[in-house]
């Protein structure tokens, strides 16, 4: 039912002049469910309190609640279509009251870890780009077909929330902005194995799908307390993020998934200053797939030991000084990080190995981000020691990935195994850092238990094929000729 009503939706959008592309569709559809969320938590917390003998204070006012301006019902639990607006009355309260009255959350709310705030942030990023006021009806009225309530419902919505995400990313020009594939996502979050008590941290956030993994790991870890799940909540997981859309999309994402005022943060990231991180800014669990190919300015890079344009280098600069005494990180990046030679990349890589224990690298094929071409690797490091030994592991597969090839955890799961031990096979060995070149700290994944020589064809064996070849061409003329 879910799936067939978010695919009504999407057809809905596509009809109005506002809504253009996937990008569009998935953020007007977010704002709807958010409020249609929003409502369905209202109500729950309503009836929670009731049980306790309290009174509950709604967040919002009566005139702007769901069931009064987008699905008053009648007495049969039906629309009432005397009520319910619609058409050009329906897009300018949109427009004009509700949008307004709810962008006043962000100011009004007593911090910015509360459900208010975020309120406020989300509509002061957004606008309603559904230029008809028909559509928008019909898009209201889908959406109120949709329940939050339990948690089958919430575990069934978050799916089908992801699979719009990635088609979003498949669909744009930087689908890896977007949507990091979920069975890498899962194999890097189980490496380092976050546990309750524990912070996640990802200043790359995007959809927020590295918190929504771990959120979901160390759900289902054990049996949860109270405490557990009010740590869960409010205490362990934080984001930052550039971008309105992502923004909006991590937000959304990890609601859905159960984090009811997500701790994510709407700002540049790399507008810090590393040199102003203290021990109360750190986290003990990193993990990030930053955005490459990206060019900073000059003062953003002056707030980096190490200047580059090269916006990925930068986030790396910036996880290494978050990362905790004996944190994890797992962090993906451009496999050309591992062997460039300017001297950013050179200071980079020393200084990695210098403050942190590089444990593994796992080397992925191209194709593994669908609609980015663009080769990455996966660092797996541990703040506090330097590298004395680095553990590879090169992902040799025997097809092409692509949107419709996807990365299966199948493909990972020798990974998954032999990183415990860090063993030998054919698809992984180690490296002494004492042996690398202490001038370039060149670590780029050369396998010596690949045979990479080109094996060469005997020149007897291409001739007889030329001949065969050549045979057959003249028939075929012959063949030609004698039609004509």
């Amino acid at each position: 039912m879910f799936e067939q009503t978010f695919k009504n939706i999407d057809d809905t959008l596509w009809k109005d002049a506002g809504c253009s592309s996937e990008l569009d569709y998935i953020e007007q559809t977010s704002w709807i469910l958010f409020l249609k969320y929003l409502d369905d938590l209202e109500q729950d917390k309503k009836t929670a309190a009731e049980l306790r003998g309290q009174t509950y204070t709604p967040i919002i006012d009566a005139a702007f609640k769901w069931n009064v301006w987008a699905a008053p019902k009648s007495s049969d639990g039906k629309l009432d279509h005397h009520k319910a607006m619609t058409g050009d009355d329906l897009r300018d309260f949109v427009d004009l009251q509700l949008f307004p009255y709810l962008k006043k959350f962000k100011t009004q709310a007593e911090s910015a870890d509360t459900i208010e705030y975020k309120i406020g942030e989300i509509f002061s990023e957004l606008k309603n780009k559904i230029q008809s006021g028909y559509n928008l009806r019909e898009v209201i009225n889908l959406v109120d077909q949709l329940r939050f309530r339990t948690h089958k419902e919430k575990h069934e919505l978050s799916h089908l929330y992801e699979s719009k995400i990635k088609n979003m990313g498949n669909a744009g020009r930087n689908g890896g902005e977007y949507y990091t594939p979920r069975p890498l996502i899962r194999v890097m979050v189980k490496v380092v194995a976050p546990h309750i008590g524990e912070t996640v941290y990802d200043g790359a956030v995007g959809s927020a799908g590295f918190l929504v993994e771990s959120f979901d790991s160390m759900r289902s870890s054990r049996q949860l307390s109270t405490t557990d799940m009010e740590i869960l909540q409010n205490r362990t997981f934080f984001g930052k993020e550039k971008k309105s859309l992502a923004y909006i999309l991590g937000i959304m994402n990890m609601i859905l998934h159960g984090i009811e005022a997500p701790n994510i943060v709407h700002t540049n990231t790399l507008a810090e200053n590393i040199d102003d991180i203290q021990e109360r800014d750190r986290y003990n669990v990193i993990l990030a797939n930053p955005p490459f190919g990206g060019k900073e300015r000059k003062e953003v890079q002056q707030n980096f030991p190490i200047k580059t344009g090269e916006t990925a280098f930068l986030f790396l600069q910036h996880f290494i000084k978050k990362l905790r005494a004996g944190g994890r990180a797992s962090i993906i990046i451009k496999n050309t990080f591992l062997s460039n030679t300017d001297n950013a990349s050179v200071s980079l890589r020393k200084e990695l190995l210098r403050s942190c224990t590089l444990q593994a690298v796992l080397d992925l094929p191209g194709g593994v981000f669908a609609g980015a071409g663009v080769k990455t690797v996966v660092l797996f490091f541990e703040k506090g020691a330097p590298t004395k030994r680095v553990w590879y592991y090169q992902l040799n597969l025997d097809r092409n990935l692509g949107k419709t090839n996807p990365l299966t955890e199948e493909d990972l799961a020798e990974f998954l195994q032999l990183q415990k031990t860090k063993a030998d096979s054919a698809n992984s060995w180690s490296l002494d850092i004492a042996d690398i070149n202490a001038d370039t700290f060149d670590l780029s994944v050369k396998n010596p238990n690949k045979n990479n020589e080109t094996v060469l064809r005997d020149p007897a064996v291409i001739l007889e094929e030329i001949s065969a070849l050549d045979k057959e061409s003249a028939e075929i003329l012959r063949t030609i000729r004698g039609i004509l």
